[in-house]
């Protein structure tokens, strides 16, 4: 008699680095929560917190909610070692002031990953205001990936990005020397160097509360320019033209 097996979907890995944001990490937990795709962890990795930040994800936390609490060297040490505990086929982020855009956002981005050719899944990033998150202040329409494209400053919304686990393996985490933009230089990493395969969901797959780390002060935008600008020369796209571009190509967000 034949043997017929079902097998499990595919398993979605969400990590969020996470310290004393009480009010807006139970946002970012539902917003997981919520989605109608099956398969997925949340991965909370936690710096310490004292501002109430535990017990409210103690509060909401279900089974697929693992969390961990200890010290970090900063917001991409944390992220790293969310990837490390994550189990997940394809792993991404969920930042403790962001949520999802809709909650059947995971499923789209599974459906792209039923391409085994693909190796990363992206879509559209609207930034809300943090006072109030229905207003909508930018909205970045990320469009379709080239690698040519990459030269002229686009890249896509991090926030929004899933990769396959293979993709860390063989391209590394998240450069920790990096301050604010090693997120920038981790994707121009995996796209330039390591020729990665995207797939564009055009919707809006994450809400940012405006106010993140690169853009708190003067100081922290200029060192967001020159991190910027050693990510693109240490990965070889280019150089002060591409980082003119990559800041000029966000006016059009604001329309």
């Amino acid at each position: 008699m034949a043997q017929f097996f079902k097998f499990a979907p595919m398993k979605i890995s969400v990590v969020t680095a996470v310290y004393n944001r009480v009010d807006t990490i139970a946002a970012a937990m539902r917003s997981v929560f919520d989605q109608t795709y099956g398969n997925i962890e949340h991965i909370i990795q936690d710096g310490g917190s004292d501002d109430g930040t535990l017990d409210e994800v103690g509060r909401l936390a279900g089974p697929r909610t693992h969390l961990v609490s200890e010290s970090d060297s900063g917001i991409y040490d944390a992220i790293n070692k969310g990837i490390g505990r994550a189990s997940g086929d394809v792993i991404g982020l969920m930042h403790s002031d962001d949520f999802f855009g809709y909650d059947e956002a995971l499923k789209d981005i599974a459906a792209r990953f039923a391409d085994p050719k693909i190796d990363g899944v992206y879509g559209d990033l609207q930034y809300v205001s943090g006072k109030d998150p229905a207003k909508i202040v930018r909205q970045w329409r990320s469009g379709k990936y080239a690698p040519k494209r990459l030269k002229w400053g686009w890249m896509p919304p991090h926030p929004t990005l899933y990769l396959r686990r293979e993709v860390f393996d063989r391209m590394g985490v998240y450069d920790t020397s990096f301050r604010i933009a090693a997120d920038y230089d981790a994707m121009l990493r995996y796209l330039a160097r390591g020729n990665i395969n995207l797939a564009y969901v055009p919707r809006v797959v994450v809400k940012m509360r405006l106010g993140g780390e690169s853009n708190g002060s003067l100081s922290r935008i200029l060192l967001k320019s020159r991190e910027d600008l050693r990510a693109i020369r240490s990965n070889r796209i280019g150089g002060f033209a591409t980082l003119a571009a990559k800041n000029l190509s966000k006016i059009s967000q604001f329309f």
